[in-house]
């Protein structure tokens, strides 16, 4: 069994998030068998803190694991700032990292006329998804790492309870095409609060959303709810987590077969 994790020399020099997000991660990718000797992983890096600290827990925890592996960043600028993801071209050539990014005209078409029938959001994410999924079969990738955390597995259980009549969250990992690559979600037992500690410590470069949608979608109307729910009852919101955490554990993981619906 391998085992995952940053070398004692290294951890003390870490703050207590930067240690948990390193752990949770790192014992979720060992419990899940996430990862192999020899995988491609295709890192979706938005610009986002989610995004950051995934590829910071998969760059360092590469270092010490005890088979090789080789991580390539995939950006897709939704178009809205051509230039925000600079910081991205700059933290990738010093990290000797490959990199692939690119200007879409997701985004404004989004919020045009053309899309008449679904949220901005939707139509974002769903073109989104599916080109990331077209990278990774052109650069042969086994992997496509995604930078979910445990609150957006509890937001999207009640966005799916709420809006498609379905008990459904996120998966920590999905294989795709009869397994010509899974789909990763090393933070997926990671909470929100320790992300935002350790971006602030590792003074990685964030970039502002740009997207006029960001604060008025579904799913932040559900993260404020559910932030008022259990304002001030920590209890509550541990309980929600735990129980999502074990749903996630113990629920068959789908297989998927064809490209997503534009139909969800």
């Amino acid at each position: 069994m391998y085992a995952y994790g940053v070398g004692s020399r290294q951890r003390k020099h870490l703050s207590f998030a930067q240690k948990k997000c390193l752990s949770k991660a790192g014992k979720l990718m060992l419990d899940s068998g996430m990862l192999r000797p020899g995988a491609r992983i295709g890192v979706a890096v938005s610009g986002g803190m989610d995004s950051w600290i995934l590829l910071q827990v998969l760059s360092l925890h590469r270092r010490k694991l005890p088979f090789d592996l080789q991580l390539m960043l995939l950006h897709i600028n939704p178009g809205f700032d051509p230039t925000n993801h600079a910081p991205l071209v700059d933290w990738a050539g010093q990290a000797g990292l490959p990199l692939h990014a690119e200007v879409s005209d997701m985004g404004p078409r989004a919020h045009s006329a053309e899309n008449r029938k679904n949220s901005p959001c939707f139509f974002c994410s769903w073109r989104r998804r599916k080109h990331l999924f077209h990278l990774v079969d052109k650069y042969n990738l086994t992997h496509l790492a995604l930078g979910h955390t445990a609150d957006d597995l509890v937001q999207t259980f009640f966005l799916n309870l709420f809006y498609q009549g379905r008990v459904e969250g996120l998966y920590a990992k999905e294989p795709f095409f009869h397994g010509q690559f899974k789909l990763i979600r090393p933070l997926l037992h990671v909470e929100k609060r320790l992300v935002r500690k350790a971006v602030r410590e590792w003074d990685l470069p964030v970039w502002a959303n740009p997207c006029p949608s960001a604060q008025a979608s579904k799913r932040s109307e559900v993260d404020e709810w559910l932030q008022s729910l259990w304002a001030g009852n920590s209890k509550m919101r541990k309980s929600v987590y735990s129980a999502l955490k074990r749903w996630e554990q113990s629920t068959p993981v789908p297989s998927f077969s064809r490209w997503p619906s534009a139909k969800g």
